[in-house]
């Protein structure tokens, strides 16, 4: 279709102006085109809500993706029509939920985290740990810059975090003397960037703009630098962006095997560990969720769930 190359653009312009990450900006697009393909490459501005919920029940009842998954490919079309093409999206729609059956998130003991932690090395080892310490989502852990540390607090602020929304956390004790002595290797490779004439990090909004100086400044270097430098997908400048996602999820999935422990297990594992543990402990159900920014304790509720036994925490007769 002639007209893509055009529509796409215009939505990547509309996306920038809003600020909307470079992940978001490719699922969107993803599904966008997704969407026209699955009518025959008829153009969206051609197209409205008959479409859109003809769509979505394609992908519950004939993809059978999960609910998740539906409403993020919902988002991108009602980004295109109400953002793009600035129409009503107030839409009455009847197609077809995708469903799931309940959830409840796997949560490792302490001991399997520590045989986890163990089986890890160098930097993915200091990373699986702020996640566990900390409660952090993978992607918030490799997103963090140096300001964001506040060593003499011992607190994390995490920034931009889901809902674009930011939250303060703790800096555990322990990593202290961890995270500065791994600081100090950071610099050494910024300095070294600079001296060969790089050492600009991508900054968010249009910080680069109103402080030109800032990108190439200590403070704003990730925690967690790429170990190469690469090309931005959106300016073309050469820049060392952070860890990437799937190097992480490479060697903590290496770890899982080595160890033997029979459970399915992500990064975000060690995020449902550290909620379950607190509460564990003993904390409030209010802090828990706090530190773990959730905007409805209801989403923090299921690690109460978590947290019962078999049966709801009843003793089996047998046992007696």
């Amino acid at each position: 279709m002639s007209s893509e190359p055009k529509l796409f653009d215009r939505v990547r312009a509309v996306m920038r102006r809003r600020h909307y990450a470079y992940k978001t900006e490719k699922s969107y697009i993803h599904w966008m085109k997704r969407f026209i393909v699955f009518h025959n490459m008829k153009p969206p501005r051609d197209m409205g809500a008959a479409e859109v919920e003809a769509f979505l029940t394609h992908l519950a009842v004939d993809q059978k993706v999960a609910p998740s998954t539906q409403n993020q490919a919902l988002s991108a079309l009602i980004f295109l029509y109400r953002e793009v093409y600035q129409q009503d999206t107030n839409w009455d729609l009847n197609a077809e939920r995708a469903t799931a059956p309940r959830y409840l998130p796997t949560v490792l003991t302490l001991e399997e985290v520590q045989c986890i932690l163990s089986l890890l090395s160098g930097v993915y080892q200091l990373l699986a740990k702020v996640l566990y310490g900390s409660g952090l989502r993978l992607s918030e852990g490799i997103n963090l810059r140096v300001k964001d540390l506040d060593f003499s607090q011992h607190q994390i602020v995490v920034r931009d975090a889901k809902g674009r929304e930011s939250r303060v956390t703790m800096l555990p004790t322990s990593l202290v003397s961890l995270l500065t002595e791994h600081l100090q290797w950071v610099r050494r490779l910024h300095q070294q960037d600079l001296a060969l004439g790089y050492g600009a990090v991508y900054l968010p909004y249009a910080l680069s703009r109103k402080y030109p100086n800032a990108e190439r400044e200590w403070i704003w270097q990730y925690v967690f630098p790429s170990f190469s430098r690469s090309l931005d997908p959106r300016t073309s400048v050469c820049r060392r962006y952070h860890l990437h996602e799937s190097g992480m999820q490479k060697a903590v999935k290496q770890a899982v095997q080595t160890s033997g422990i029979q459970k399915r297990i992500s990064c975000h594992t060690f995020r449902h560990s550290f909620a379950t543990h607190l509460l564990q402990a003993g904390y409030d159900i209010r802090t828990v969720q706090e530190l773990l920014g959730h905007k409805d304790v209801k989403t923090t509720m299921i690690y109460t769930h978590v947290l019962n036994r078999g049966g709801r925490g009843v003793r089996s007769p047998l046992d007696s």
